[in-house]
C-alpha cells in the first residue's frame, strides 16, 4: 500500500510542552536506560543493574528453589483453572508439558532419577541456570521496563525508524514501535500488539507474519541470562546492540524469501489494510520530540505503570516457567541421548564448516538445531567450546527467534494466518543467515 503524506499538523499537534513533562521524559527514560544498558561493577562483578538485583535476590538461602517451584506449579495449574488448556491442539500439548514440569520439579527437590541426568550440564543446568534466573528476571525486568517503554522513548526512537521500515522490512512505519517493544520488552507483548493491530486492519497478513517471525524475539532480560551463562556480560553493550542489528538484518532478508514473500497483502478478513499516515519530510526530529513528549504526558502514573508491567511480567513467568523446565529438560535428554538434533544439525553443518569452525563445526551445528526446542539450550551444548563458538551461539539463539517452548505456540495462538510448516522454514532460514552474520561480528567484537 502506498503511504499517504500529510501535513505535520494532522499527525501531531504542535505545541509548547510543559517543562514538567520534558523533565519527566528525560528522568524516567534515563532510569530505564540505566537499568538495562549501563553496566556497573558491584562486589567485583560487572553487569547491568537489574542483573545485580536478581543476583542479590538469589543470594537469599533457598529462595530460588522455592520461588521457581511456586512458578512451575501455579503455571501448570493456570490453564486448567482458566479452562484454556484444550482450546486447540497446540495448547493441549503445551498444557501437558506444563504438568510434566511439576514432576520434573519434584525430581529436582528430591534428587530423583539416574545420575546421568544430574551431570552439571543436564537437569541442574536447566533448573539453576535457566528456570530460576529467567523466572526471576522477567518480573524484575518488567518493573523497570515501565521506565523504558511507557514514557515516550519508544515513540521518540520509532519516528526515526519509520522512513526506513517500508523499503527495508516491507512493514509500515508504525511497526517500528512494535519491533522495539518486542526486542526491548518481550515476544509476548510484541505479539499481542501485532495481533491487535492486524485485527484492526492496519497490518496486512504479510506484514503481520514478518513482524511476528522477525521482530518478536526474546527481551533484553532474557538476553542477560544468555550473556551471563556464556561469559559475555563484560561486553554486554556490544552483544546486545550487535544481536539487535543482526536480528533485524536477518529479518530484512527473510522478508524477501519464501514463505514470507508469498503471504497475502490483504489484511484480517481479506480487506485492504488501512494506509499509513506519515509526517512531512524534513521534520523527523520535531515529530519525534512531539510524539515522545505527548506519549509521556498521556502515560499513567509511575506506580500504575510499574504495577501493570509487574503483573504482565509475572504472568509471562507463569506461562513460560513450566515449559522452560519440561521442554528444556526433555530437549537436553534428546540432545544427549538421541541423534535427533544431530540429524537436524546436518542442515547447518555445511555452513559451520564453510565459516571455518573446524572441529567445533558439528558442535555449533547441533547447538543451532537444539535452539528449536528452547532458545537457551545452545548455551549448554557449547558451554565448553571456544569463546568464538560461544559468542556466535549467544547471538544465533536470539536472532533465530522461533522456538517451541514459548514463541512458536504464542504465534500459533494469534489470529495471524501462518502455518507451522511456514514457521519451521523461516526458522531454518534465520539460523543460516544468523550464522553468516554473527561469525564475523563475534570474531571482531566479542572475543
Amino acid at each position: 500500500m502506498d503511504e499517504i503524506v500529510v501535513s505535520r499538523n494532522e499527525v501531531v499537534e504542535q505545541k509548547a510542552h510543559d517543562p514538567k513533562v520534558i523533565a519527566k521524559f528525560f528522568l524516567l527514560n534515563l532510569v530505564g536506560i540505566f537499568m538495562f544498558f549501563i553496566p556497573v561493577t558491584i562486589n567485583g562483578a560487572k553487569s547491568i543493574p537489574i542483573d545485580h538485583i536478581v543476583t542479590a535476590i538469589r543470594a537469599i538461602p533457598n529462595v530460588g528453589l522455592v520461588y521457581a517451584g511456586i512458578i512451575v506449579v501455579l503455571g501448570a495449574a493456570l490453564p486448567f483453572v482458566r479452562k484454556t488448556w484444550n482450546k486447540d491442539k497446540v495448547t493441549i500439548v503445551f498444557s501437558v508439558f506444563k504438568v510434566l514440569a511439576v514432576f520434573v520439579y519434584i525430581m529436582v527437590v528430591f534428587h530423583l532419577g539416574p545420575e546421568s541426568i544430574w551431570a552439571p550440564d543436564m537437569l541442574p543446568f536447566v533448573f539453576n541456570k535457566v528456570v530460576i534466573p529467567v523466572t526471576l528476571l522477567v518480573p524484575v525486568g518488567a518493573v523497570f521496563l515501565a521506565f523504558l517503554i511507557n514514557y515516550g522513548l519508544m515513540e521518540f526512537v520509532g519516528v526515526f525508524m519509520r522512513p526506513v521500515m517500508r523499503p527495508i522490512w516491507k512493514t509500515p512505519g508504525r511497526s517500528a514501535i512494535d519491533a522495539v517493544a518486542s526486542f526491548v520488552g518481550s515476544y509476548s507483548v510484541g505479539l499481542l500488539i501485532t495481533n491487535r493491530v492486524y485485527k484492526e486492519g492496519r497490518y496486512s497478513t504479510k506484514e503481520a507474519c514478518i513482524i511476528a517471525t522477525g521482530f518478536s524475539t526474546v527481551s533484553a532480560t532474557f538476553m542477560v541470562v544468555v550473556a551471563k551463562t556464556l561469559g559475555l556480560m563484560g561486553k554486554w553493550n556490544a552483544y546486545f546492540w550487535g544481536t539487535l542489528v543482526i536480528t533485524f538484518i536477518v529479518t530484512a532478508l527473510t522478508t524477501r524469501l519464501y514463505p514470507l514473500n508469498h503471504k497475502s497483502d490483504l489484511s484480517y478478513g481479506g480487506k485492504p489494510p488501512v494506509p499509513e499516515r506519515v509526517a512531512e519530510k524534513g521534520k523527523l526530529f520535531a515529530t519525534a520530540w512531539d510524539e515522545g513528549l505527548i506519549a509521556c504526558e498521556n502515560a499513567g502514573g509511575i506506580g500504575e505503570g510499574v504495577v501493570k508491567n509487574f503483573k504482565d511480567g509475572l504472568n509471562l513467568a507463569l506461562s513460560i516457567g513450566p515449559t522452560l523446565l519440561s521442554i528444556g529438560f526433555f530437549g537436553l535428554l534428546l540432545a544427549a541421548f538421541t541423534p535427533v538434533f544431530d540429524i537436524i544439525g546436518y542442515l547447518f553443518l555445511p555452513f559451520t564448516k564453510l565459516l571455518g569452525f573446524g572441529p567445533e563445526a558439528a558442535m555449533l551445528a547441533k547447538g543451532c538445531a537444539v535452539s528449536l526446542a528452547e532458545m537457551f539450550l545452545p548455551a549448554s551444548i557449547v558451554a565448553n567450546a571456544s569463546p568464538l563458538v560461544q559468542a556466535v551461539s549467544a547471538i544465533v539463539c536470539v536472532s533465530e527467534i522461533l522456538f517451541f517452548s514459548a514463541s512458536i505456540p504464542c504465534i500459533l495462538s494469534t489470529d495471524i494466518e501462518i502455518k507451522l510448516k511456514d514457521i519451521l522454514i523461516i526458522w531454518v532460514e534465520r539460523i543460516i543467515l544468523s550464522l553468516v552474520l554473527a561469525t564475523p561480528f563475534a570474531y571482531f567484537f566479542l572475543v
